[in-house]
């Protein structure tokens, strides 16, 4: 039997989308890795599900070496220095483009589910597409729900 709980179909492959993540999060405000860390897990996204941290850490080392985010040390008179990161404009512009790709992937996945749903409703199967959403926040409300 399957463990659709740990299935990509349950959302659990999202670390795709950390990049576009970091950016966003990085335009607003700079911040420390652990509190990308926090932010990422606090995201809609992730659901409070904890992002590996040393999988941040890659993105964030590879992300400074394509010079899409900068690092400073900042010294404290306690505890250890913290090293702060911030977007650059070849950050920027590969956020505007991340934000461009994935308007187009949405188009495209509310195509699939509109496909899917023509599909599941020929064969009998009463309110496919949201009969069992949940989302985290209820007052999400999706932007084609089917009358």
């Amino acid at each position: 039997m399957v463990d659709f709980d740990q299935c990509s179909c349950a959302g659990i492959n999202l670390d795709k989308l950390i990049q576009p993540m970091i950016l966003i999060f990085l335009a607003e405000q700079e911040l420390h890795g652990y509190g990308l860390v926090q932010k990422i897990m606090n995201s809609p996204m992730l659901k409070g599900t904890k992002p590996d941290p040393t999988g941040v850490y890659r993105f964030l080392k590879s992300m400074e070496g394509k010079n899409l985010i900068i690092s400073s040390w900042e010294f404290v008179d306690s505890g250890p220095p913290k090293k702060t990161y911030r977007i650059t404009g070849e950050g920027m512009a590969c956020m505007e483009k991340w934000i461009t790709t994935l308007k187009i992937y949405v188009r495209s996945i509310d195509d699939l589910l509109n496909a899917a749903d023509k599909i599941l409703e020929a064969s009998g199967v009463e309110n496919s597409r949201y009969a069992s959403e949940t989302p985290a926040d209820p007052s999400i409300k999706s932007a084609n729900p089917i009358p």
